[in-house]
């Protein structure tokens, strides 16, 4: 079974994003598709990193455990709010901390708003970053308008059916992604 990690990259003093990283570890566990784990930024409480983590001299048990997670993990879902049209700094500084830990990792993109659009403005950016790291970023991606109305605080989502239908497409995307490396690998 895959092991996936969600990166919930919001650290936002009342922030919605984490609703959709909650729903998708609820989905993935109850569906038995991969063992799952949350990096919630908001809990790492990350210092602005002024160099790469292979270049740091003494670097923190934190920044050392969350570069080992998500180097272990076989994909990784990142979830982020849309800021102005942009990614909120906090997931820029994790991003660009780490370089052979994203190479060729299968990523999936979610993004929300509290608007109609679902963060859908974020995602072209966020690939570009990513596939600058070497990261391979799946086709799908899930944008989440009006994140506070469709997810709750647990993050149970309030139309569940089709919630559940869209999430397994994703999901999908990125199992195959993560399936199709571990085949390039073997060989």
């Amino acid at each position: 079974m895959p092991h996936i990690a969600i990166l919930s990259s919001s650290i936002r003093i009342g922030r919605n994003s984490n609703r959709l990283a909650l729903y998708f570890k609820n989905f993935l566990e109850e569906n038995k598709l991969a063992t799952v784990e949350i990096l919630d930024l908001e809990e790492y409480n990350f210092p602005l990193f002024t160099e790469r983590l292979r270049l740091q001299t003494s670097p923190s048990s934190a920044t050392l455990d969350f570069a080992n997670k998500i180097k272990l993990a076989d994909g990784i879902i990142i979830v982020t709010p849309e800021y102005n049209g942009g990614y909120p700094a906090s997931l820029k500084n994790a991003i660009d901390l780490l370089y052979d830990e994203w190479y060729r990792k299968p990523v999936s993109i979610a993004t929300v708003s509290s608007g109609p659009f679902g963060g859908s403005q974020v995602i072209m950016q966020l690939q570009f970053t990513l596939w600058k790291m070497r990261a391979w970023t799946a086709p799908s991606t899930f944008p989440a308008p009006k994140v506070e109305e469709a997810f709750d605080e647990k993050g149970n989502a309030t139309s569940k059916e089709s919630t559940d239908k869209r999430a397994a497409s994703f999901i999908n995307e990125l199992l195959w992604c993560i399936e199709a490396k571990q085949k390039m690998i073997l060989k």
